[in-house]
């Protein structure tokens, strides 16, 4: 597999590589994308063997300008709160979802009448789709389940010898993958949180509505109408513990389970008290430090090798607190101890 340094010939070699079908990861300001032509059944299908990905979980359309919708006739309509979303956050973390057209390909849409279309900030990530003249479906460019990759590295460990290439645009800014808020409902439905935050979605729409899936489990029989509702995901190998505790609590907690496998998740201010392996996100309180430093914390974690629980305290539901909170219960397969109600 390639790794692609950042010039213009090199992101004409990835558009190519694109045109023709293949697989190449590219930087996005949210994580590392998977891309393969949007329009192409056969090429997006190499997504999801790549990525070892259940074909029923949707994948997002991403764009280079708000024109390519109509342009390449993505949806059937876009209604006017698309366009006050668009204005309001794009280019940016946020992905709407909109009532599809045929020319969207069964392995895009899992399925179902909707596409789910982004238009993403970096630089990287526009040069290339609108140098390939195509939209792009791109997940994160991880296996299925494991967190997602935050710079070029992640993406080369887990997919070399699975896709063609890799362009190389540094670190992730935001960290956490896009917020993605369903249109085609009777009311604007939150189906996955990220950095543009329900507060600030509610500022621009007014009534918007949380989906349950979002803190919970989807339900039996339930359909994934977007990426991370369904299965497990963002995991490390180690098995991944959520507490539901004050900081005094969690450190007492955490400190009797002292033993070698074990792991705390834990903030700056915790470091000094705990006398187990640590590995901080960031600051107490600073979930945008935290969202940056999610994966990649969850990465070291399986890096280190001996490590096999990690006990992490249960983030904030408000602002970007409810992305964290939203990968991490994933991560945790849903696994919540409440020290508080003991």
């Amino acid at each position: 597999m390639k790794t692609l340094v950042l010039d213009e010939t090199q992101i004409a070699v990835a558009a190519q590589l694109l045109k023709n079908g293949g697989v190449v990861g590219i930087p996005t300001e949210t994580v590392y994308g998977l891309a393969a032509d949007a329009l192409n059944g056969e090429a997006v299908a190499k997504i999801f063997k790549a990525k070892g990905r259940p074909m029923d979980n949707p994948l997002i359309v991403h764009i280079a300008d708000f024109d390519d919708i109509r342009r390449f006739d993505l949806v059937s309509e876009v209604p006017e709160s698309a366009r006050r979303l668009a204005k309001a956050f794009w280019p940016g973390p946020l992905t709407m979802i909109m009532k599809r057209t045929d020319v969207i390909p069964p392995e895009v849409s899992a399925g179902l009448d909707t596409v789910a279309v982004r238009f993403p900030s970096h630089p990287v990530a526009q040069a290339v789709i609108r140098a390939a003249n195509t939209p792009l479906a791109a997940p994160s460019a991880n296996l299925s389940g494991s967190p997602s990759p935050t710079t070029a590295r992640h993406v080369l460990n887990d997919m070399d010898g699975k896709i063609d290439a890799v362009l190389d645009g540094g670190a992730s800014e935001v960290g956490v993958e896009s917020t993605v808020i369903t249109l085609a409902s009777e009311v604007p439905r939150v189906l996955r949180p990220g950095g543009v935050t329900v507060e600030m979605l509610r500022e621009v729409l007014g009534e918007v509505e949380v989906d349950d899936a979002v803190l919970h489990q989807l339900r039996e029989g339930e359909t994934a109408a977007s990426p991370g509702m369904k299965y497990k995901h963002y995991a490390p190998k180690a098995n991944v513990i959520l507490l539901k505790c004050d900081d005094t609590a969690y450190i007492s907690y955490v400190n009797a389970r002292a033993d070698d496998g074990v792991c705390a998740l834990c903030c700056d201010e915790d470091l000094l008290s705990l006398s187990v392996k640590t590995v901080s996100l960031g600051r107490r309180g600073d979930y945008l430090t935290h969202a940056r430093h999610l994966f990649d914390c969850l990465r070291k974690i399986d890096e280190n090798g001996t490590i096999q629980t990690v006990y992490s305290r249960l983030p904030s539901t408000e602002g970007v607190g409810l992305a964290v909170y939203n990968r991490l219960i994933r991560a945790a397969g849903f696994e919540v101890i409440d020290l508080e109600n003991l």
